[in-house]
């Protein structure tokens, strides 16, 4: 049987949810013209939400329960979830499918931000915990500051975060088919959460760590 593995942060949670929901929610326009009638301006969708169920086993011995590191209590995740809201962590959200010797078969993997999560204990579950999560898709943004210089005419001038001229040559990886940054960093640097390196050194080329396309070429710090 292909084994469900559920990531928050390189955390594996001990229970893959057996039901995830991912929602994206559009936000096309309507106006009606004179004359027209209805007609419809297409919109960007929003960031998607992501809501399941997460089973925190009280005591250890579930077959089904998986612990790399050995057991760890339900607080152990709960207070990991309180540590990324209130801190305004982005974690990376990554759900992976492999054969019984462990070959991959594919992962998927996302930015997220924690919303919400609730913490339900019921009779009919006996001491295991229920923990409802709710994530949204994070997106990196960044601004420019402006320095406007008085002068006759008035005059804009942007300041650059950082010069790169003298800086040393990095190594370059194209991009093919299927990749992402989380695989990129875990290929290069045996660590996927160092994709925040390869996303801070591509900024010119890539807008969000989240999409990137066949055919760029990134360095690779």
């Amino acid at each position: 049987m292909n084994g469900y593995a559920m990531f928050l942060d390189d955390v594996q949670m001990p229970v893959t949810p057996g039901k995830l929901q991912l929602g994206i929610k559009g936000r096309n326009r309507s106006l009606t013209l004179a004359n027209e009638g209805e007609v419809s301006f297409l919109q960007l969708p929003g960031l998607t939400e992501i809501t399941a169920d997460l089973l925190l086993p009280m005591l250890p011995g579930y077959p089904f329960a998986v612990y790399p590191d050995g057991f760890k209590p339900p607080a152990y995740y709960t207070d990991l979830l309180e540590k990324w809201i209130t801190e305004r962590t982005p974690v990376q959200f990554k759900i992976t499918r492999a054969t019984p010797n462990g070959r991959l078969l594919f992962d998927n993997d996302l930015t997220v931000s924690v919303e919400s999560y609730n913490i339900s204990e019921n009779a009919a579950d006996g001491p295991d915990v229920v923990v409802s999560l709710a994530l949204k898709q994070y997106v990196y943004f960044a601004t420019k500051i402006v320095q406007i210089i008085e002068a006759e005419p008035p005059t804009v001038s942007v300041e650059k975060s950082r010069e790169t001229k003298n800086a040393p040559k990095a190594q370059s990886y194209v991009v093919v088919k299927g990749d992402s940054l989380w695989a990129i960093a875990k290929k290069y640097y045996g660590d996927g959460a160092q994709y925040k390196k390869i996303f801070e050194a591509n900024k010119d080329k890539i807008s969000n760590p989240n999409l990137i396309y066949p055919g760029q070429e990134l360095a690779l710090p």
